[in-house]
């Protein structure tokens, strides 16, 4: 049930302890000094039960150590003493139970752990009901409800807070750049800049000065300095959209910016050190491209740190429908057009269609067929007439 440090130096009382306990399935360590529990507190315990008189630390100063770490982590004092100040200072510290080493002491531990221990379901019931809750406001550039939707806000969820590296995956036009978007303006970066390369629409020969900057002169046609869009991230978010189209040699270069953390402009020995997250995105395989030469294996195990996958359009259903009556009013209001609507039969169809253009393809269509339509409604033959 819950995850329990003993800190006692006598042998036999841990024994006793740990037997009293062992009924409640808890998970039990015991160390016998406070050092050996400082070093494990990364194991993340719930309850951490610590006796007063410990060799080089006393009970309460090792307690205010443990709360330092982690103020959660709830700590039961277990004392031969009884003078009303050490109880004061012992709950004035934090401590969640002070208990007497006399003849009822197993018995008083076991009820105390027992209560203690349903705080920590309750509380990890309260976490785990925080979790399946998604503020869609956060994500309202991001249509839908269907489960495959709802799982990704999840995802996206679990990571915006953080610096890890996230890979966007999915076919052209299912929306990796709204992801990107939704980690960063959700970040603490969110006030720092967004900054978005398309790998694709660079050529070749421009995408190292582009990425990480040139001096005046570094080139025949530097004519002036050029600031880097690693530079213009710093402090913030680095998308690489379509970041398969990279060359070897500048995956090469790429990892060592994201390893080091660093760039150095074309025509400079200057060292610039950076402060930045990137997210990178791709419809390709990636290891598909590892195993057949064209990516770095060790790129692509670095750019991976946590993986986010979109659905196709076919695959979300009635979102299919809900977008869609989104890029309509967008449409005719930005065109001062009346609304224009879908037929139950254009709906209908709609739902069945792939889509292999995605929500790219959607969106083209229902703005094409908002001016075909006769009557402000679409019918299934203004869709067919775009599709033809």
């Amino acid at each position: 049930m819950a995850k329990i440090f003993i800190i006692e130096d006598d042998i036999m009382v841990a024994t006793l302890m740990k037997q009293a306990l062992a009924k409640y399935d808890h998970e039990l360590s015991h160390f016998t000094n406070a050092e050996d529990c400082l070093q494990n507190l990364h194991l993340n315990p719930d309850i951490v039960t610590v006796d007063y008189n410990l060799p080089g630390m006393n009970g309460i100063d090792l307690m205010s150590r443990i709360k330092s770490y982690n103020s959660a982590i709830m700590v039961v004092l277990v004392s031969g003493q009884e003078n009303l100040e050490v109880v004061i200072d012992a709950y004035k510290g934090g401590a969640s139970e002070y208990i007497i080493k006399n003849d009822s002491l197993f018995v008083n531990l076991e009820n105390s752990i027992r209560n203690l221990s349903m705080n920590v379901v309750l509380k990890r019931e309260v976490e785990f009901l925080k979790d399946q809750v998604i503020d869609r406001h956060k994500y309202s550039n991001i249509m839908g409800n269907s489960t495959p939707v709802i799982r990704v806000l999840k995802l996206i969820q679990k990571v915006e807070k953080s610096n890890i590296m996230v890979l966007v995956t999915g076919q052209s036009g299912t929306g990796k750049e709204l992801v990107a978007k939704a980690l960063h303006y959700n970040s603490p970066r969110a006030r720092k800049p967004f900054v978005t390369v398309n790998m694709g629409a660079i050529p070749e020969d421009l995408v190292e000065s582009e990425l990480f900057g040139h001096e005046k002169g570094a080139f025949t046609d530097a004519r002036e300095r050029r600031i880097g869009k690693f530079e213009e991230a710093n402090e913030g978010t680095i998308f690489l959209d379509e970041i398969g189209e990279m060359n070897l040699h500048l995956q090469t270069k790429l990892l060592r910016v994201l390893q080091e953390k660093e760039v150095t402009r074309i025509g400079s020995n200057k060292i610039i050190k950076l402060d930045f997250r990137m997210i990178a995105a791709t419809n390709r395989n990636l290891a598909n491209e590892v195993k057949e030469g064209r990516f770095r294996e060790d790129l692509f195990y670095r750019i991976q740190g946590f993986l986010i996958h979109l659905p196709p359009l076919k695959e979300r259903g009635d979102d299919v429908i809900l977008i869609a009556k989104s890029f309509l009013t967008e449409f005719c209001k930005n065109n001062k057009m009346e609304q224009v609507n879908l037929s139950k039969e254009a709906a209908k169809f709609m739902l069945e269609y792939e889509w292999p253009g995605n929500i790219r393809e959607l969106k083209a269509v229902m703005e094409r067929a908002a001016l075909l339509c006769e009557n402000n409604t679409i019918q299934v033959e203004d869709l067919m007439f775009v599709q033809a």
